[in-house]
C-alpha cells in the first residue's frame, strides 16, 4: 500500500468531516464522514465551490487563505444543522494553496468536550491564574517544593522560573532569594495570611498574601502566594493623582477658554488683560471665594464683573443684592445694610425692616463705591466680615449672615487709609481677592468688538440699521475715552439716536460738532504727539447743563438718573463735582 492509499484510508477512516479546497474554493476533496454530515454524493461535491455549500465556510475559507491563520471553534449553520468548523491554511513551499477544515456536528461536537470538561477547566484556571494576572504568582506544595511560578513574579524576583521549579522554598530562603515568605504561618493555621517584604535585588516593595488550598483531609495540599509591587502601584498612583490634575486643569482652562468665547454678552473680552480679568473672576467664583475687592476708573465694568462671579459661582441661585454706598446719607445707609427693629429711630417703619445683608443671606452682597462708606459703617462692616453676624439698629440679638461680599471702588483705597479716611483693618480684610479693570484706553482692542456689541443692542432696540465703517471704528480705537466703557456706549447710544443716515460716519467727522474734537483728539492720541485736547472741556460744559436743566425737572436724584440713563451714585457725584443743589 503506498503513501497516498495510506493517508486516503486515514482520512476516510475519521469520525470527523474533513473538506479540502483549492485557493479558488472549489471542493478537492472531502471524506466519507465530511459527505455525511452534507448529504451529498461523491460525485456532486468534488470541484463544487465550498460557498455555495456553505455560505459562512465559504467566507471563513477566504479568510484562512488570505491570513494564513488558523480558525478554530467556528459556528455554522446549514439548514436545521449546526456545524461546527476549524479551518487551516495548505501551504506549499510556503505558498497558501488551499485551506482544509474539519466539520463536526454540534451534538458530536459537545459530547466530545465532556469526555475532556475537566481537563479543559483545569487548563482555563491554571491560564487564568498564570496568565491573566498582573500580580506575581507562585505555587508549591506542602513540603515546600516549588510547582510554579509565573512571569511577573520572576521579574518582581529577579529570578527565572526554569532555576526555581522543584526546588525547596526555605532553601531558597536560606539563600536570599525570597523574603517574608508565608508558608511556615499558612501550614499552622491553614488560613490566608499576609506580610511586607522588600526584596533587595530588585528593590520593590512588595505585599505577598498566601492562600492555602486544602484536600479532602483538609490539610494544606497546596499553597498560592500571589505578589503584589507596591512600587509599581504607588508609581501608577501618583501618575493617575497627575493625570487628575493635570485634566482639572485643562478642564478648567476649558471652560474658562468656552465662557470667553461664549459667556456673558455684556462683558467684551478681546484684549489678553480683560480675559485675565476673567479668568481670575472665574477662578474666584469656583472657590466660593469672599471678600473681594475689584477696583478700576468710573465706567470700566465694576458691576458686571462683580454679577459675573456671582453667577458663575455655587450661590449663582441664590440672591444678587448691590448697593451704592455714595448714593445714601449715613444715617440711612445703616439702615438699609443691616435693617432695623421697630422703633429703632424717628420715622422708622412700625414693624422694622429687613437689612440688604439679610437680603444677600446664601447669595452676594455687591457693595459699589465701597471708598465712600462712612467711618462709622466700616466698623460695622468689619464685624460682619470678622464673624459673620449683623445686629439691626435698635436690636440686642445678632443675627448668623451667610454671604459673599464684593466690595468695588474708583478710588484709592491705600491713599484713603493714609489719610484715614478708610479703615486699615478693613481694607485688609476687603483685600483677601484683588481684582483691577483696567481702563479702556490701555485696552483698545476691546473698543471695536464693544462698538459692534453696542451698536447691534441700539439698533434692535431702536429698530434701525445703522452701521460705522472700518475707518470710523479706528478712529474711535485711537481715543482715550475718560468716561471707559460707559462714555464709548453713550457715544454710540447718541450717534444711532440722533443721526438721520444709516451710515454714523458722519456723527464722528462733523466738523461743527462733538465728533470731530473727538476724532480731532483720537488723531492726536494716534499720532504720538501732545495736543491740548478740549474735548473734555466740551464734554464737562454739556454734562454740566443737562444736569442742571435735569434738576429742575425731576424731584429726586432716582428720577434724574433714571431719565439720564445712569446711576444714582454718578448723579449725586456730579451733583458735587459742579456744586448743584436740587
Amino acid at each position: 500500500m503506498g503513501f497516498s492509499e495510506t493517508y486516503e484510508n486515514i482520512l476516510a477512516s475519521m469520525r470527523s468531516g474533513i473538506v479540502a479546497a483549492d485557493v479558488d474554493g472549489n471542493i478537492d476533496y472531502i471524506n466519507p464522514k465530511a459527505l455525511q454530515i452534507l448529504d451529498l454524493s461523491p460525485a456532486s461535491a468534488i470541484n463544487l465551490d465550498i460557498e455555495h455549500l456553505l455560505p459562512e465556510a465559504g467566507k471563513l475559507f477566504k479568510q484562512c487563505r488570505q491570513t494564513g491563520d488558523i480558525r478554530m471553534g467556528n459556528y455554522v449553520a446549514r439548514g436545521n444543522q449546526r456545524l461546527v468548523i476549524d479551518a487551516a491554511p495548505i501551504r506549499v513551499e510556503g505558498k497558501i494553496e488551499g485551506v482544509i477544515a474539519t466539520l463536526h456536528q454540534l451534538e458530536d461536537f459537545k459530547n466530545a468536550i465532556r469526555f475532556s470538561e475537566d481537563y479543559l477547566k483545569l487548563s482555563k484556571q491554571l491560564d487564568a491564574i498564570f496568565k491573566g494576572s498582573s500580580d506575581g504568582l507562585w505555587v508549591h506544595d506542602s513540603s515546600g517544593i516549588i510547582i510554579n511560578i509565573n512571569t511577573v513574579s520572576e521579574m518582581i524576583n529577579g529570578i527565572r522560573a526554569k532555576d526555581v521549579i522543584g526546588k525547596s522554598i526555605y532553601d531558597l530562603i536560606d539563600e536570599g532569594v525570597f523574603e517574608g515568605v508565608v508558608t511556615p504561618e499558612i501550614l499552622r493555621t491553614k488560613r490566608q495570611f499576609s506580610t511586607l517584604s522588600y526584596n533587595k535585588k530588585t528593590q520593590k516593595r512588595v505585599l505577598v498574601t498566601g492562600t492555602p488550598i486544602l484536600d479532602e483531609g483538609g490539610n494544606v495540599s497546596l499553597i498560592v502566594s500571589n505578589e503584589r509591587d507596591l512600587t509599581h502601584w504607588n508609581a501608577v498612583k501618583a501618575d493617575l493623582e497627575r493625570s487628575r490634575k493635570v485634566a482639572e486643569k485643562y478642564k478648567d482652562e476649558f471652560e474658562e477658554l468656552s465662557l470667553l468665547e461664549s459667556g456673558q454678552p455684556e462683558i467684551v473680552a478681546e484684549s489678553k488683560e480683560m480675559k485675565q480679568v476673567l479668568r481670575i473672576g472665574m477662578k474666584l467664583a469656583r472657590m466660593g471665594a469672599s471678600n473681594i475687592l475689584i477696583q478700576g476708573e468710573s465706567g470700566t465694568g465694576k458691576g458686571l464683573l462683580a454679577r459675573f462671579i456671582h453667577d458663575n459661582g455655587k450661590r449663582n441661585s441664590k440672591p444678587f443684592i448691590q448697593i451704592n454706598c455714595a448714593a445714601l446719607p449715613e444715617s440711612l445707609l445703616e439702615a438699609e445694610l443691616f435693617g432695623y427693629e421697630k422703633g429703632a429711630f424717628t420715622g422708622a417703619r412700625e414693624q422694622g425692616k429687613i437689612g440688604l445683608f439679610e437680603l444677600a443671606h446664601e447669595g452676594t452682597l455687591f457693595l459699589d463705591e465701597i471708598g465712600d462708606l462712612p467711618l462709622s459703617v466700616q466698623a460695622k462692616l468689619l464685624k460682619y466680615l470678622d464673624d459673620q453676624e449683623i445686629l439691626p439698629l435698635g436690636g440686642i440679638q445678632r443675627k448668623k449672615v451667610d454671604c459673599c461680599v464684593i466690595a468695588a471702588t474708583n478710588r484709592d483705597l491705600e491713599q484713603l487709609t493714609e489719610q484715614e479716611h478708610f479703615r486699615k483693618d478693613l481694607f485688609f480684610r476687603l483685600n483677601t481677592f484683588r481684582i483691577h479693570i483696567p481702563p479702556l484706553r490701555r485696552r483698545p482692542v476691546d473698543v471695536i468688538k464693544m462698538t459692534e456689541y453696542f451698536l447691534d443692542a441700539y439698533n434692535k432696540e431702536y429698530q434701525v440699521q445703522r452701521r460705522i465703517s472700518p475707518e470710523a471704528k479706528l478712529k474711535l480705537q485711537g481715543y482715550r475715552f475718560p468716561g471707559n466703557v460707559r462714555e464709548l456706549q453713550n457715544i454710540i447710544k447718541n450717534a444711532v439716536v440722533l443721526s438721520e443716515r444709516d451710515l454714523l460716519d458722519e456723527i464722528f467727522t462733523d466738523n461743527t460738532g462733538f465728533g470731530q474734537k473727538m476724532i480731532a483728539g483720537a488723531d492726536r492720541t494716534n499720532s504720538g504727539r501732545q495736543y491740548p485736547l478740549r474735548l473734555q472741556d466740551k464734554i464737562t460744559s454739556i454734562e454740566k447743563e443737562i444736569l442742571s436743566d435735569a434738576i429742575t425737572r425731576f424731584r429726586s436724584t432716582r428720577k434724574i438718573a433714571q431719565n439720564l440713563g445712569t446711576s444714582q451714585s454718578s448723579v449725586m457725584r456730579k451733583m458735587k463735582k459742579y456744586n448743584l443743589n436740587r
